[in-house]
């Protein structure tokens, strides 16, 4: 991202993080940007609240640094106008035969191997492990620690807890919460609460809940 103007959404405990991965890529953070800031700066870095203080010029870009995944969607919208870019922390390990999309970010330690294909706005935490061929959807955020083997597949949406282990081949559907610790061996229908060792469905969204998910 070479001569461009780059914006964090999101001062929060995420934005912090991902400032910290633009700085070790040597990138310089112009300001953050947050709907109800605590603070003028963090770390001498100004922060604006709302769009408002920021001019949309060609050489600005964005990235949408909230951890919740539909909050994530929503302002994907909100800040369409603007170039989204995606940062890949120098300690990861990614093929290159892997595909990342816009606005995703892969932290420190996180592995990411041969022909797995990211969406956008994707957080890969810290010292995840993506296996080879896994696809992973759209807005999905795997948290720290976790584990997909070989040709899983992640809907959109889809929370993967700290430390979940997921054995090849699993399909995940749309929008799920897979909790801290799970150990899955078979698929997860769109919408399930899913936890333990072996993972077992609680809860459901409503359809009702996929689909206003899904829209916004």
């Amino acid at each position: 991202m070479e001569n461009k103007k780059l914006y964090i959404f999101g001062a929060s405990g995420h934005g912090k993080v991902v400032a910290e991965l633009l700085a070790s890529n040597n990138c310089v953070v112009e300001a953050f940007i947050d709907d109800a800031p605590k603070n003028d700066f963090w770390h001498a870095i100004p922060i604006y609240n709302t769009l408002a203080s920021i001019k949309r010029t060609d050489d600005a870009a964005l990235i949408i640094a909230i951890g919740d995944n539909l909050i994530r969607k929503r302002s994907s919208f909100r800040f369409q106008d603007f170039p989204f870019f995606t940062s890949i922390h120098p300690t990861a390990i990614v093929s290159p035969t892997a595909r990342i999309g816009l606005g995703t970010v892969v932290l420190v330690n996180a592995i990411v191997n041969s022909d797995a294909v990211l969406g956008n706005h994707v957080i890969i935490n810290t010292a995840v492990v993506i296996e080879h061929d896994c696809s992973i959807g759209n807005f999905v955020h795997i948290s720290p620690n976790a584990t997909l083997s070989g040709n899983v597949s992640v809907g959109e949406g889809t929370h993967i807890g700290v430390g979940v282990v997921v054995i090849p081949g699993v399909k995940i559907g749309k929008w799920c919460t897979i909790g801290a610790g799970t150990v899955l061996l078979n698929d997860v229908p769109d919408g399930a609460t899913v936890v333990g060792n072996p993972g077992r469905i609680i809860k459901y969204n409503t359809d009702f809940d996929i689909l206003k998910m899904a829209v916004n």
